[in-house]
């Protein structure tokens, strides 16, 4: 993510991009990029746009934003952050492959991929590179995905095989895993901080339903109260973040 946004800073040297006749020799993907951090998306656009083959036809903040712009673009790929307002990442995904069955879609997440990259796979995604990954591997897996090849880290794709082979692909290794993707989303958000009328509002439900997730959340992973489930999140939220 580093790299990407300081692409940001260096205005001059993308502004100059590709020449061209560069340009005109090489066919373009077109890549749309849905991110809620505007500083991110401006990075990873001019990363894109300087590399041959590629050029983003558009973006947006948020899944409410993405779908209509994407029916207008009609781009080749859809780059997708997991945080999202309203919708998250794995709805938008849904969304998207509802849609465009045969549009691929990359995640480009900061969320670790051991948690979420088979869920993101699950609905519908080619592909998860994590945002601190290095520039040239977020271009690799965006040119690896348009090949029609899913893209997951050495590890990511050692873990789910030894899986599928094992037998275990519906099987979680944590009662985190047991969580829906929206359950996931809520539990996340706790753990951030943010109390149930904040959350509500960022996934545009109502209060009950959010207390709904909470108490399913409160029973899978075998909690007392809504203050533990707090506790529980935080903590778990600190232990993501330090990986």
């Amino acid at each position: 993510m580093a790299e990407i946004e300081k692409s940001v800073a260096n205005q001059t040297t993308t502004a100059a991009g590709n020449s061209p006749a560069e340009s005109q020799s090489t066919p373009q993907s077109r890549v749309f990029i849905v991110d809620d951090h505007t500083m991110f998306r401006e990075g990873l656009r001019q990363l894109i746009d300087r590399e041959p083959g590629l050029t983003v036809c558009g973006d947006a903040a948020d899944a409410a934003e993405a779908l209509p712009a994407i029916r207008e673009t009609s781009p080749d790929v859809v780059l997708v952050d997991i945080s999202l307002a309203g919708a998250s990442g794995i709805d938008l995904i849904k969304d998207i492959k509802g849609e465009f069955e045969d549009l691929p879609v990359l995640v480009v997440s900061m969320h670790d991929e051991s948690l979420y990259a088979e869920r993101a796979l699950r609905a519908g995604a080619m592909g998860y590179v994590m945002k601190h990954e290095p520039a040239k591997t977020v271009k690799a897996a965006i040119h690896k995905v348009l090949a029609g090849d899913m893209y997951l880290s050495e590890k990511m794709s050692t873990s789910v095989i030894n899986r599928l082979l094992r037998g275990q692909s519906d099987q979680p290794k944590s009662p985190i895993e047991m969580l829906s993707d929206r359950e996931l989303e809520v539990f996340r958000l706790l753990g951030q901080g943010q109390g149930v009328r904040q959350i509500a509002e960022k996934m545009e439900v109502t209060i009950p339903t959010v207390n709904s997730f909470r108490n399913r959340i409160k029973e899978k992973l075998g909690l007392k109260s809504s203050t533990e489930v707090m506790l529980h999140a935080i903590q778990w939220f600190r232990d993501e973040s330090t990986k």
